[in-house]
């Protein structure tokens, strides 16, 4: 059975940095890794656990490893074994959605753990959920395949730099959403209770993100470590040193981004406090200013005689006392901003 014929599992072959040979048989996998011209990968979408203890039992994977790869809650690491290196890194896609919809609290960042068990010339990637693009990564291989010669870390630098670009893309979406709730904050026509429902969507897809870009730093650094000990080709070293780049300043982003809606959050609090004290002020403005009529009215209405009493100069006489008092008030807290 071809391997075109296992649902979910692909496998390539290069000879002399050639591609020659795809969807072989999983069977013929290492009969291939035991040619020291070639250069195997074999893909795993989901695999059934029988079919994965049994591809590892042939290509002798360390059983942790094996274990950790199909492991719920697995963290993002690299470990170094015996025979070979297994790494777990995440991809990252942010759904698509209306960012001013404040409905729905659930998170819109998706993820898929992407396992990679590298070998002296080969890769498995066993991988689940639908945030990983192997076609990009397949493109990336195709537009580079002048590396190819260079063996199993060109395979690793283009797995390791699609998921990179894709952290890098959900980063940027979330910033574009902070933003967007920087600018809500001061419209007067916003509503808070949306503005709030958004930044705490905002704030818990952020620290789900952080949980596998921030870890992304150790993985690509212990692969360097591991290639400067063993003095790999420095064909590719500009492209490591370019990749680690990248993962710091997604790092450095993602903690920038982390500041940012704490800040969203409490510049909201703070807001809200000064609407408060402005309508706090209206209000006690308008009722001193009320006040001065009742206290008139109050006082002409007593039961005893009062310069005025029964005739309408009073009520003219109280009409001007309530409208310049009540006046003189209204300008003195104008003036004030209280109103």
């Amino acid at each position: 059975m071809t391997s075109a014929q296992i649902d979910g599992v692909r496998t390539r072959l290069w000879r002399g940095g050639r591609l020659v040979a795809e969807n072989y048989p999983l069977a013929d996998v290492s009969d291939h890794l035991a040619d020291d011209a070639a250069l195997v990968w074999v893909d795993l979408r989901e695999p059934d656990h029988e079919l994965l203890l049994a591809l590892a039992e042939e290509l002798g994977l360390d059983p942790h490893a094996v274990e950790d790869s199909v492991a719920h809650g697995e963290r993002t690491k690299a470990t170094r074994y015996a025979t070979h290196t297994f790494i777990t890194v995440y991809a990252t896609r942010l759904e698509s959605g209306s960012p001013d919809s404040g409905g729905d609290l659930a998170s819109r960042l998706r993820t898929s753990r992407v396992s990679a068990f590298v070998l002296p010339r080969g890769i498995v990637t066993v991988w689940r959920g639908d945030a990983f693009d192997v076609d990009e990564l397949l493109r990336r291989w195709d537009d580079n395949v002048d590396l190819m010669v260079h063996g199993t870390p060109t395979l690793l630098h283009g797995l390791l730099d699609v998921v990179v670009d894709g952290q890098f893309e959900t980063i940027e979406q979330l910033d574009d959403a902070i933003e967007g709730l920087e600018d809500g904050l001061f419209d007067d026509h916003a509503q808070t209770k949306v503005i709030q429902r958004r930044t705490y969507r905002v704030r818990k897809e952020l620290v789900e993100l952080r949980r596998v870009v921030l870890p992304m730093r150790e993985v690509v650094a212990l692969i360097m470590r591991h290639r400067a000990e063993h003095g790999n080709s420095v064909e590719l070293d500009s492209w490591y040193t370019d990749l680690y780049d990248h993962v710091v300043r997604a790092t450095e982003w993602t903690e920038s981004l982390r500041d940012m809606v704490t800040t969203v959050f409490e510049t909201n609090l703070s807001l809200q406090d000064a609407r408060l004290n402005t309508v706090m002020k209206k209000l006690t403005g308008w009722a001193a200013i009320i006040a001065v009529p009742t206290a008139v009215t109050g006082w002409y209405g007593q039961n005893i005689p009062f310069p005025g009493f029964g005739s309408y100069g009073g009520v003219a006489a109280s009409t001007v006392v309530i409208g310049v008092s009540a006046g003189t008030l209204y300008v003195v807290f104008k003036r004030r901003g209280w109103l």
